[in-house]
């Protein structure tokens, strides 16, 4: 067992957890108002830091500000560029504490922000103003989250150095609070059905626009409450479900409709580094070959030298 890569029991943090998803919803819906549109809603993610997530840097008239979660002294700290800054406490406090003290904390730092209240992707939504009933903080289970997401990020960015075609960073969206990583073919997709809750069908629609293969990290859930990572490809090709991947705790799941693999089963690996890129990268190559994209085109050397060993 690797003591980077911490345990993560879904029940043991399942109220925190809540409350912190809607936390960085609103931050993240604060990014969103304020910064111009980037395709695949590229401009609404959250990043990985050396001490928690951060929007980075915000526009806000002549001037920027960012937020910045920390996990290590637990405080969401808001610095702008003339040098004003303001602190809040991550501790046990409501949805709706947390996000009028936020707004407070803008407004004193001149940098007013209106958003849209009711958080996205989750079904029967309160309003964050409204929200009393969030109001869980373990600060030890909030760490655990952020040093899982330390390891995931590094993970993933050696996977998405790989591939010299169109490629998102590796950002956490916080609709579903999961931290992604998607490739691009370079052609058009058919359009999205939509019907994520909370969600306009026109905004995942967009997002879905081009043919994509698409990790994560997730948290976990009510359909799969345990921490997991996941794979798919939009549109999925003939055969994707039955394709054989790496390593052999991976599996497909007809209801999400992406493969899984299990965070413990990373985390108890001998090599969980190496585990999580066999996964990433066997589940990416049933991806790409059964939806015949120009690997040749797309792969660095490094990418194509993995397509004859293992990841």
């Amino acid at each position: 067992m690797n003591p980077a890569w911490p345990s993560l029991p879904f029940e043991a943090w399942r109220d925190t957890y809540a409350t912190l998803h809607r936390w960085l919803q609103i931050a993240g819906k604060i990014r969103f108002v304020q910064s111009p549109w980037v395709n695949h809603q590229w401009h609404v993610t959250l990043y990985v830091t050396a001490r928690g997530l951060s929007t980075l840097a915000i526009p806000h008239g002549t001037r920027i500000f960012q937020m910045d979660f920390d996990f290590l002294d637990h405080r969401l700290v808001v610095h702008s560029s003339d040098g004003g800054a303001k602190a809040l406490r991550l501790e046990p406090k409501s949805v709706a504490a947390f996000y009028a003290e936020l707004m407070a904390a803008l407004q004193a730092l001149n940098l007013p922000v209106r958003i849209h209240t009711t958080p996205n992707e989750i079904p029967d939504a309160v309003p964050f103003e409204r929200d009393e009933a969030n109001r869980s903080y373990d600060p030890e289970y909030a760490q655990r989250f952020w040093r899982a997401l330390v390891q995931a990020d590094r993970v993933f960015k050696i996977f998405r150095a790989r591939f010299i075609g169109k490629a998102s960073p590796v950002h956490l969206f916080w609709g579903s609070c999961d931290l992604a990583a998607s490739r691009y073919s370079g052609r058009r997709a058919p359009e999205h059905p939509g019907g994520f809750p909370n969600m306009p069908d026109r905004v995942v629609r967009e997002a879905y626009s081009h043919e994509c293969s698409s990790c994560g990290f997730w948290p976990g859930g009510e359909k799969t409450p345990y921490p997991l990572f996941f794979s798919y490809a939009y549109p999925e090709p003939p055969g994707f479900k039955d394709a054989t991947v790496r390593p052999s705790a991976a599996h497909y799941s007809r209801e999400l409709g992406e493969f899984l693999l299990p965070y413990e089963e990373v985390r108890n690996s001998p090599d969980p580094d190496a585990a999580l890129l066999a996964f990433l990268q066997s589940t990416y190559e049933a991806a790409a070959r059964l939806a015949g994209w120009d690997r040749a085109a797309l792969e660095g050397i490094q990418g194509q030298s993995l397509n004859s060993r293992n990841a």
